[in-house]
């Protein structure tokens, strides 16, 4: 993925206001993010503990999505796989994350949802960058460029769900 700067992320957001996206916090060390690592930037927004933000790129420009999560242990799944990367993190590792759907339908309340790893780390767990406390991932006979390209499919299916 490309570096994006607060700029591009705050004009990617598909499924929040204007207002709501300029409220939004945005990582501060966007310089530091190891961007050719990276599928998707993926952050928890710590003012908010409910709130989660994704950016990815689609066709060529980035796309941002606002989550929504449990809060609490209330939810959360004694041990569960992470939809996108298909890493298994016991206790609230992942996390049913919620998204509101664009346009009216978001208007209207109308959302979806997927279960993803709470930290938003997937792209650095399926290139081995970042070590799972407990847990594991499946060894697998794919490639790792065609786990990533699942895992991106997987990614974009649910942000194809927003717009429908």
């Amino acid at each position: 993925m490309r570096s994006l700067t607060e700029h591009d992320i705050r004009n990617s957001f598909v499924n929040c206001s204007k207002g709501e996206a300029k409220r939004l916090a945005v990582p501060r060390d966007l310089d530091q993010r190891p961007w050719d690592d990276l599928d998707f930037l993926g952050w928890r927004d710590p003012g908010a503990p409910d709130r989660s933000y994704l950016v990815t790129e689609r066709e060529g420009r980035p796309v941002g999505v606002s989550l929504r999560f449990p809060s609490s242990r209330r939810g959360l799944l004694h041990r569960s796989m992470c939809s996108l990367c298909l890493t298994t993190h016991p206790g609230g590792g992942v996390s049913l994350m919620t998204a509101r759907r664009a346009g009216a339908a978001g208007r209207e309340g109308n959302s979806v949802g997927v279960y993803m790893c709470t930290d938003l780390a997937c792209s650095l767990y399926l290139r081995g960058k970042k070590a799972l406390e407990s847990g594991s991932r499946f060894e697998e006979s794919l490639t790792l460029e065609e786990q990533i390209a699942r895992a991106t499919g997987n990614l974009s299916a649910f942000i194809d769900k927003l717009y429908v």
